[in-house]
């Protein structure tokens, strides 16, 4: 036995035991969504919030409506991959191995990158047991476009997408000189400048790139060095992708270090994030995101957001997408009228037009499973906030809306269906 296999085993029994306790109180033919993602280490805060918002969504907007399929209910099962993309792998065969057919994974793209070849690898030898992977919030964009596969479904905007919204309210900021572009150092960290430097250059050639920086991903501890150099370069105004950790050590580190201009950030919420900016993002932290939660859309979405606070103290709604997951992983199960045959569920979920509880449309675009919504650019503020984030008394409230954005974008996808 190899060391791989003996690893492999130990993880499975490990994993097993934590996921059998939890399990044990739940019916047989319940429908097992399996939850990948950091629930220990330096991402953890991300990942058990996003673990909460799944397990109240299920409950919330399936369970308690009389499940799928005449009565089945879903099941969340929490599998903590530690952001590694090799322990993820190693968690979603025991996810496989214990029957469970459908995968959530947001948290990082590069894992998202591992898991979607795994997913296609494994469904082509065995279509008995053939998964589909939803992918909640990892927007690299090449997981919908070179690397797009029929088993991959993914439920935010990407990268590309968030850029272009961002940069059309930056297009328009004539003070605007000078920009800094930071983010970690991976597969989404480098889409998120190139996508900067794309962006830019075709609406502020007049717009110069003073600084592009990539920094290893939860293991900086200290960002004062970065800041230093972001304000000792003059730029009037920065974008970052960080996220969880990384975002609160930046944030930390460019408020200390007297930075005063705009902020262009995609996760920049939450997890620490928002109560570490407080006053000092006011007026100048803007994130780009899909959901609205301030003003609220209507009475059913701000009931939703008060009894998710109610229920899990100490979380926030960051990730309003994982709404639309469940919602319409439901209606494609009853749909396709199963819940094993992972093609017709697929089928089901391709060209779906939702109408999400956050008061937008949301349409699962066939052509490469890439979700199309409208995309809002968000002010970190006070101001007339319903719903904070943090317990903070700070948080988003929506300025501007690209209706569907993207929605006509071009992509390399060539997808092989069975």
């Amino acid at each position: 036995m190899n060391l791989f296999t003996k690893s492999l085993m130990a993880a499975a029994v490990t994993t097993g035991v934590v996921a059998g306790s939890m399990a044990a109180s739940y019916a047989a033919d319940n429908i097992k969504i399996a939850f990948i993602d950091p629930l220990s280490g330096p991402f953890a805060s991300t990942g058990n919030q996003g673990l909460s918002h799944y397990k109240f969504a299920a409950q919330e907007l399936v369970n308690s409506k009389g499940g799928v399929l005449g009565g089945a209910n879903f099941e969340i099962v929490a599998f903590d991959n530690k952001i590694s993309a090799k322990e993820s792998l190693i968690q979603l065969k025991v996810a496989i191995d214990q029957g469970i057919r459908f995968i959530a994974q947001g948290n990082s793209s590069g894992v998202a990158n591992a898991i979607t070849d795994a997913v296609k690898k494994h469904n082509r030898r065995n279509p008995d047991q053939q998964v589909l992977f939803l992918n909640y919030s990892a927007v690299d964009p090449a997981l919908t476009n070179a690397k797009c596969n029929f088993w991959h479904f993914r439920f935010d905007a990407n990268a590309d997408i968030k850029m272009d919204a961002l940069t059309d309210v930056m297009a328009t900021n004539k003070d605007i000189k000078k920009v800094y572009l930071i983010g970690q150092d991976y597969s989404f960290g480098k889409a998120v400048a190139a996508a900067a430097v794309k962006f830019l250059k075709a609406k502020r050639p007049d717009v110069e790139i003073v600084g592009n920086e990539l920094h290893p991903i939860g293991k900086v501890k200290d960002f004062t060095p970065y800041a230093r150099k972001i304000v000792s370069s003059g730029a009037d105004a920065m974008i970052t992708g960080n996220w969880g950790s990384d975002m609160v050590g930046l944030g930390k580190a460019v408020i200390e270090a007297g930075f005063e201009n705009p902020i262009y950030t995609y996760y920049a919420a939450s997890d620490g994030i928002t109560k570490t900016f407080g006053e000092a993002g006011e007026g100048k932290l803007k994130l780009v995101m899909e959901g609205q939660l301030n003003p609220p859309v209507s009475d059913r979405a701000a009931a939703y957001t008060a009894k998710f606070e109610a229920q899990y103290p100490g979380y926030d709604i960051g990730q309003p997408r994982i709404a639309n997951v469940i919602e319409m992983l439901a209606k494609a199960i009853d749909k396709a009228g199963t819940a094993t045959d992972m093609v017709k569920v697929a089928n089901a979920l391709e060209g779906m037009e939702h109408d999400s509880i956050w008061g937008t449309k949301v349409t699962m675009r066939a052509k490469d499973h890439q979700a199309i919504q409208d995309v809002h650019i968000m002010a970190h503020t006070a101001k007339d906030v319903k719903f904070d984030f943090d317990s903070s008394g700070y948080g988003l409230k929506v300025e501007s809306t690209v209706k569907m954005a993207s929605a006509d974008s071009a992509t390399t996808c060539n997808m092989k269906r069975p």
